[in-house]
């Protein structure tokens, strides 16, 4: 007989001992909320996109100035 793959076996693995679990369903619930604020909510509220509201000339403009500046180094004397 073939043995599952590797992803089949972790799937069966967290499904039966969520099943088994007392809290399980509510546990679930709460990772998936979690998941919904962090993806969902945060994006919207914090991670606008930087280039908003540009041209396409503009944005690809500043991506080649990004691209090619030379990074600040830092001294022990700053």
């Amino acid at each position: 007989m073939e043995k599952p793959k590797l992803l089949t076996r972790i799937w069966y693995f967290y499904r039966d001992g969520f099943r088994n679990m007392t809290w399980g369903r509510p546990l679930v619930w709460l990772i998936l909320l979690k998941f919904f604020i962090l993806f969902a909510v945060l994006r919207v509220f914090f991670f606008q996109p930087a280039m908003k509201g540009l041209t396409e000339e503009q944005k690809s403009e500043q991506v080649g100035e990004r691209l090619t500046e030379k990074p600040q180094s830092q001294t022990l004397n700053d």
